[in-house]
């Protein structure tokens, strides 16, 4: 990320220059088998000089020690610019400071503020008694008492618990209005999903960079079961092409790989600032996709 440290910055300086943001997200894995994979995978895609990268925060706060260690790492160990997501689930107010001040301490410049999944086991969210039920309540907060640079997520689709895209679009400038500089998106599959969506936002005044979130699909049960939850439609025609490779995977990769190249060609010739790669903490589809990119001149 060279002399930037906060992503709102390069965002700001990075389009007037034509560069484009690209970023990985993982998740803490639960066993130290799983976190020595993960580090493989993170060195695998460092030589790709990724913007920065983002660790998510488990339903329910579960893996909230394990955040805080893995993007400590990633910045201080491996000198990647690393991103902490924080969530409202399972947790007072006193309890979010602290990890805001454990954050800081380590070096962490870069929040992303969600209201968060409820834990396994749970259908609805459930606010804390002495917590918050919010995004846009989580980002003030974090406001109020420290200097984070903070991104902010938005729904090409609707968020699932958004009766319409206009509640949703009015909790998204809420969001916004708390000082978020940056937007990601949540995964899709048809690219006019997001130009729809940038349209309407840039006509409610919304004029922050939205980066486009692309998740590689290399598991047809797994994607499966990640739209049903996040509520992302996939196109009927990609959907049977991976039903017909679906007892083949190394098929099912390729066509993922391919599908995902050609997303993101689209988008960034459309203007996108960047890419953000759900990566599933593997590195070799996010690899070959950026490689494929770069090779056409695009990042």
């Amino acid at each position: 990320m060279g002399r930037f440290m906060r992503i709102g910055n390069y965002l700001k300086e990075a389009h007037p220059a034509g560069r484009k943001c690209v970023s990985f997200e993982f998740f803490p894995p639960k066993s130290e088998k799983g976190e020595a994979a993960l580090f493989r995978a993170i060195e695998d895609l460092r030589p790709l000089q990724p913007t920065f990268v983002s660790v998510t925060y488990g339903a329910g706060g579960s893996t909230r020690d394990k955040t805080i260690e893995m993007v400590s790492r990633i910045k201080n160990e491996l000198g990647i610019e690393a991103m902490a997501h924080l969530t409202c689930v399972g947790a007072s107010r006193a309890e979010i400071h602290t990890v805001l001040g454990r954050l800081r301490d380590a070096g962490i410049e870069n929040v992303l503020p969600l209201r968060g999944d409820p834990p396994a086991g749970d259908k609805t969210f459930k606010q804390h008694p002495e917590g918050m039920g919010y995004a846009d309540e989580l980002a003030a907060f974090i406001r109020e008492d420290f200097d984070f640079c903070m991104g902010g997520a938005c729904y090409p689709e609707v968020h699932t618990d958004a009766p319409d895209r206009e509640t949703d679009l009015a909790n998204l400038q809420r969001k916004v209005a708390t000082g978020v500089e940056f937007l990601i998106t949540q995964l899709f599959f048809d690219n006019d999903s997001y130009f729809g969506f940038l349209e309407k936002a840039r006509a409610e005044g919304i004029d922050l960079p939205i980066i486009p979130g692309i998740m590689p699909v290399t598991n047809v049960e797994q994607i499966e079961r990640f739209t049903a939850m996040c509520g992302a439609s996939i196109p009927e025609d990609y959907r049977s092409d991976l039903n017909s490779r679906r007892e083949d995977p190394e098929a099912v990769i390729a066509l993922g790989v391919e599908f995902a190249t050609a997303q993101c060609s689209e988008l960034l010739k459309a203007g996108a600032p960047g890419i953000h790669f759900y990566t599933l903490n593997k590195s070799s589809a996010t690899r070959q996709i950026m490689t494929a990119l770069r090779n056409e001149g695009l990042l």
